[in-house]
């Protein structure tokens, strides 16, 4: 039957919500049910989609966009170059073996130079959206194989780069002209062109997000309507992707480029917020249409081409990964799990493959039995998982050694605490800044723009974004947070919040501004017990309250905080002076910040050197207190 795209989505959908469920309840991974359901409403079984397999394809492409779009977000250039030893030293690796010996293997089984070394490239991808998605249903992001797992997957996206300039180099790539074909930018150009033509779009792109993109969020948050926001992402996002469909590459490869000039940005967790709600929709959409375009008479004409093919591909990537976490002393457990979720072809994949056959370097039978090879290791994948887990692990379980990885992700003499702070107005920002300058992290969300903008451009890591809103708290971390503290200036949020935390996540610690008495006794009826009211004395006692909860001892807080009254006293008296002139106000601040900083530093030096470490004493401190 023939179906309109509304009735390709409610189908899609209404098989998503029957095979999912029944694929939990046998255990198995709720990608294996997504696949299947899609393998039965496919074009190939029950034919409910229609027979048009590249329009089953189109419904999902806005699916995998928006998927790397967060994928993209949550790649903090910081933090990315923080991992760029565990990015480059395991992708790098990774991909340069993988591809050489499937281009090995592909010259041994009688293919041609080019077509080899292209289809080689192709399937040394694996699926991000397969591995994170099983990584966060089993809870595994934050272990070794996570952390291993994800480095691979990003070096593996940002590779898709050189190889979508690479391929028209291998297959000499003349553009031909038709009057009824749309030709890219990037083909009109001379072939020595076309890889600097890639690199340099990648560079304005980078600019644009840094000083257009940004400062158009700005504005329109202005508005104080969400929704417009989330707007202005989807359009941002959607432009930046058919600019790079107009060059000649992957809308995909254009989303998670715009996620990664956003990552940095005070709106990161907003548009998390937003879209987050569709991640699990978009998903679904994604993987019933890998199931649904699964070619089964392709995989008839020639099964054994088809299944050896496959079976090269996973074993080879398998011993490539299996290798590699050897290497890099991974435990067994953790590399087996590690080489057996990364053992598919990716996403990126079905894009490569279609791009190559636009090159001619595939023909169109080569083309529809690579694609049914892709769609055939994603599904395999999640069986191969299962098996591992129930059958091959309990085996090396009891073997484990003690030995220290060179992934240990926290280093474990070092206990740092997730802290949220909302509200960064004149109390929450005493709070932050003492804790800033004892070197002590924390996460800021403030729903004031210019305030936002301000004080970033301070140094603070502060973010734009609604926290009473649950998923704005979860963009932001509170499902790993142990302390978040409130200090909006309205009573009522503050209020909200607190109820709302305490309902979804009873474990972590709040420290609350209360405006007056009142408010104080409310939150006492609560359980909250942790209350500061207005003053900078109390502002100060909940930071020093809060620093103490992070380990330093009780007397040493109180020191410090003493010590950072008297020279906020003295900065305020001299900022008082020059209210008039907003651009020595700026630079007198980051003045004054960096001041209170070296000075605490300087009283640290000359303390006693164990103020960290905990004592007998903080309790006998904190009776005193009382």
């Amino acid at each position: 039957m023939e179906s309109s795209l509304a009735m390709n989505t409610l189908i899609f959908l209404g098989v998503a919500i029957i095979m999912v469920p029944l694929a939990r309840k046998f255990g198995l991974s709720s990608v294996i049910g997504y696949i299947a359901g899609g393998i039965i409403i496919g074009p190939y079984v029950l034919r409910l989609t229609g027979k048009d397999v590249n329009g089953i394809m189109h419904v999902s492409e806005f699916g995998v966009i928006m998927l790397l779009f967060l994928v993209g977000l949550e790649l903090e250039p910081r933090k990315f170059w923080d991992m760029r030893k565990k990015i480059v030293g395991l992708g790098l690796t990774q991909m340069l073996l993988t591809i050489s010996l499937l281009f090995l293997v592909f010259i041994w089984a009688g293919w041609r130079i080019d077509k080899a070394i292209a289809i080689a490239m192709c399937f040394a991808l694996s699926s991000t959206a397969i591995v994170l998605q099983t990584l966060q249903e089993k809870d595994n992001l934050k272990t070794v194989a996570g952390e291993a797992s994800f480095s691979t997957l990003l070096f593996q996206d940002i590779a898709v780069i050189p190889i979508l300039a690479i391929l028209p180099l291998i297959a000499n790539f003349k553009a031909k002209h038709h009057d009824n074909e749309i030709q890219v930018l990037i083909q009109t150009l001379p072939e020595w062109m076309q890889f600097a033509t890639v690199i340099l779009g990648v560079v304005v792109l980078i600019l644009l997000g840094r000083y257009v993109f940004v400062p158009f969020l700005r504005y329109v948050s202005k508005s104080g309507m969400p929704e417009l926001l989330t707007a202005s992402s989807l359009f941002l996002v959607i432009g930046v992707s058919e600019l790079m469909v107009a060059i000649g590459l992957s809308p995909a490869l254009g989303a998670f480029l715009a996620g990664v000039m956003l990552a940095n940005s005070e709106f990161r967790h907003e548009l998390e917020a937003q879209i987050d709600p569709f991640k699990g929709l978009l998903l679904a959409v994604f993987f019933v249409s890998v199931g649904s375009t699964i070619n089964f008479n392709v995989i008839q004409k020639d099964p054994i081409f088809i299944f050896s093919t496959v079976f090269a591909v996973l074993a080879i990537k398998f011993i490539v990964l299996f290798a590699i976490g050897k290497f890099f002393k991974i435990d067994t457990p953790q590399n087996l799990f590690y080489a057996f979720a990364l053992s598919q072809v990716g996403e990126f994949a079905f894009v490569l493959i279609n791009y190559t056959s636009s090159l001619y370097l595939l023909n169109p039978e080569l083309n529809a039995q690579m694609m049914a090879v892709t769609a055939i290791t994603m599904c395999i994948t999640p069986l191969l998982l299962i098996i591992n887990d129930r059958l091959i692990i309990p085996k090396f379980i009891k073997e484990v050694p003690e030995e220290q990885s060179d992934f240990n992700i926290l280093d474990k003499d070092v206990i740092q605490k997730k802290i949220i702070i909302v509200g960064f107005g004149h109390f929450g920002s005493t709070v932050g800044r003492l804790l800033k300058a004892n070197k002590v992290s924390a996460t800021v969300l403030d729903r004031d723009s210019d305030r936002v903008k301000l004080l970033r451009s301070h140094g603070f890591k502060v973010y734009y974004g609604d926290a009473t809103k649950i998923p704005t708290l979860r963009a932001a971390g509170i499902d790993d947070a142990e302390i978040l503290v409130l200090c909006l200036d309205d009573p009522d949020d503050n209020k909200f919040i607190a109820d709302l935390v305490r309902e979804h996540y009873p474990d972590v610690k709040i420290f609350v501004r209360a405006k007056n008495r009142l408010d104080a006794y409310d939150y006492l009826n609560n359980g909250i017990n942790n209350i500061y009211r207005e003053t900078l004395g109390t502002a100060v006692d909940m930071a020093i309250d809060v620093l103490h909860e992070t380990g330093m001892r009780k007397y040493a807080a109180r020191r410090l905080g003493q010590r950072f009254m008297a020279i906020d006293k003295a900065s305020v008296r001299k900022l008082a002076k020059m209210k008039e002139d907003d651009e020595l106000i700026l630079f007198t601040t980051k003045e004054i910040l960096q001041r209170e900083e070296e000075l605490l530093a300087y009283d640290n030096l000359n303390f006693d050197h164990q103020q960290w470490q905990d004592s007998s004493t903080d309790d006998e401190d904190e009776e005193s207190d009382k």
